[in-house]
């Protein structure tokens, strides 16, 4: 599994998953690597944070509390935003997706642990984010 750093040609930077270069070349040329803000699919990979030193050794900074906090409701709020909320069929849909039934789109929702079980049977990849809901229950959301 490879994690690439992209961008679009309206300037939205965003990541993605392949299963290797070969693979990420074959989902950019039939148009399915698209911008998760735009919709663009003219993109392209640009260098990754994780590969540039920023500071000298031993020179590292840490987080603050509040800083991880923000951070956290930023990530939440832009799931929330752009994640269709399937609630409890979130493996159903995850499979209809996965076996062409249904269009692909970012989901989010629930699942039981025999669920996350089949899917990842299935070949599925998918990954649990916990997110507060509304009534501040510890939900995870995938």
């Amino acid at each position: 599994m490879i994690a690439y750093d992209l961008k679009c040609v309206n300037s939205h930077r965003f990541e993605g998953w392949f299963e290797d270069e070969k693979t990420y070349l074959d989902q950019k040329g039939r148009g399915l690597v698209a911008c998760p803000i735009c919709d663009d699919t003219s993109v392209s990979r640009i260098p990754s944070a994780f590969a540039i030193k920023s500071s000298p050794s031993g020179a590292r900074q840490s987080l603050s509390t509040d800083q991880l906090a923000v951070i956290g409701r930023q990530v939440a709020e832009y799931v929330e935003k752009n994640f269709d909320n399937v609630g409890s069929e979130f493996a159903k849909e995850a499979l209809k997706m996965h076996f062409g039934v249904a269009e692909p789109r970012n989901i989010r929702g629930t699942s039981t642990r025999e669920e996350e079980k089949t899917l990842k049977e299935e070949g599925i990849e998918f990954f649990k984010i916990p997110l507060p809901s509304s009534s501040e229950t510890n939900e995870t959301d995938n």
